[in-house]
């Protein structure tokens, strides 16, 4: 149904172009030589000027789970192609490895803090282990 419809309306574009063409034609007569030759020359200038594009084919085509992919270009990658594919990759591997370094040296500042206070303060550290010291904790908590 949809195609019935897309071929009505490119019959009514052709249609209409035509008209359009037809009627801009009919005017041509009542121009005068010297314009007419302006126009032409203009007219061959721009179609010197113009890009010509050339169309790129598919080098290969694949079906997986009922997708088509086409593969444009060459198989054959540069070392330039490989190098730049292989950047954001490099730069995960360095922001994890960074990550798990300042976080390491984080732990190692909270350890190194803990030990501090355990060798400032009034207790000897023998005290910690005992149990006696536990229950006391349990029983009298600190303000």
């Amino acid at each position: 149904m949809t195609s019935l419809n897309l071929s009505k309306r490119d019959a009514y574009e052709d249609k209409f172009g035509q008209m359009i063409a037809k009627r801009l034609s009919g005017s041509t007569d009542s121009i005068p030589h010297d314009i007419s030759e302006r126009l032409k020359a203009a007219r061959m200038q721009a179609l010197s000027k113009r890009k010509v594009v050339k169309p790129q084919l598919a080098s290969g085509t694949s079906v997986r789970g009922g997708v088509l992919s086409l593969h444009m270009g060459d198989n054959d990658r540069s070392l330039w192609n490989r190098i730049a594919s292989l950047l954001p990759l490099l730069a995960l591997i360095a922001g994890l490895v960074a990550i798990a370094v300042v976080a390491e040296d984080d732990r190692v500042k909270e350890l190194a803090d803990i030990d501090a206070q355990l060798l400032t303060d009034e207790l000897p550290p023998d005290a910690y282990t005992d149990p006696g010291f536990a229950q006391f904790l349990r029983t009298n908590p600190r303000d």
